[in-house]
């Protein structure tokens, strides 16, 4: 006799998952956990975090990972700690050590001479990622072709790094450790930051430690750990709530509230770049930009 079929358990709302990240998880790590927490398959995240590095991580769940790509999350702020006068494979802690320098030489860096080298490197910069980044070549990621034995050379890119301001300076017996904030934009790496400033001062450095404080809008204030969200599985902001944090607004008519969620074009709102739709109840119901004088549904959210 066969058993009945148990009645599937309803899938959770769609919106926002704010994740404290623990060290040592990847960012798929994460989104494993959270897809048995929250009950779903449909969990994407947004801007990946390497496995030493702890903080922020935007989670979509549900129709809410349609978002994920539309987000502007184009400035990101860390507290990093770098270590100035070693030198790492990866440019961070998890790396193997190739370079050091004695203690003599890491007498003769100033204070000054550091913070004439941060603001060398702050603003629009030239940056080479590191080898071992997941920087694509000729479509595969630049770490997959270093494992694999290649020499790997990156040609620089620009970045914008808006602040690097200095915490902290502590001098040890083999080293300099930097605490700091760097608000940079997407796709500026911390770690070469971190090699960068070792390498003008003549000594080498690497990033020893990494946390995300904020990703776009998203800041710590609204992030909990994986094991908070196992006792709680709840949305840190529904789609409604998400849509109106990250994007400008346009509340609109019900006629074209509809004709929107058919994916017709209507007049344009004249806002810049891509926005949330809204009904007249107040519920997204799709992202849209301005074209040609019309508007069109860049994801319908909520399909008629």
């Amino acid at each position: 006799m066969s058993r009945p079929k148990q009645p599937r358990s309803p899938a959770p709302p769609p919106g926002l998952v704010i994740v404290d990240k623990a060290p040592g998880m990847t960012s798929h790590d994460v989104v494993a956990r959270a897809r048995r927490i929250m009950g779903t398959r449909k969990v994407g995240h947004a801007g990946t975090l390497d496995p030493m590095a702890t903080g922020v991580l935007v989670l979509g769940i549900e129709r809410a990972t349609k978002l994920l790509g539309h987000l502007a999350l184009d400035r990101k702020t860390y507290l990093a700690t770098l270590s100035i006068g070693v030198s790492t494979t990866t440019d961070d802690a998890e790396g193997e050590i190739f370079g050091e320098v004695d203690q003599a030489k890491l007498t003769e860096i100033t204070d000054a001479a550091i913070a004439a080298e941060i603001a060398n490197l702050t603003g629009p910069i030239q940056q080479v990622p590191s080898a071992v980044s997941a920087v694509k070549i000729d479509g595969k990621r630049a770490y997959a072709r270093v494992r694999a034995g290649e020499d790997v050379v990156l040609p620089p890119r620009p970045v914008t790094v808006y602040r690097f301001d200095l915490l902290a300076t502590r001098r040890e017996a083999d080293h300099l450790e930097l605490d700091a904030v760097v608000e940079c934009s997407s796709g500026t790496y911390v770690r070469a930051l971190a090699r960068d400033l070792g390498a003008a001062l003549g000594v080498g450095g690497h990033l020893s430690a990494l946390r995300r404080t904020t990703v776009g809008p998203f800041t710590l204030a609204k992030a909990r750990t994986l094991e908070a969200l196992e006792e709680t599985p709840e949305l840190s902001l529904d789609l409604d709530s998400a849509v109106a944090a990250a994007f400008p607004r346009r509340d609109v008519d019900r006629n074209t509230a509809r004709a929107v969620q058919f994916g017709q074009t209507v007049p344009a709102a004249g806002i810049e770049g891509t926005y949330g739709v809204f009904d007249p109840d107040g519920k997204v119901i799709a992202l849209a930009a301005d074209a040609e004088g019309v508007t069109r549904s860049v994801v319908v959210l909520v399909p008629a």
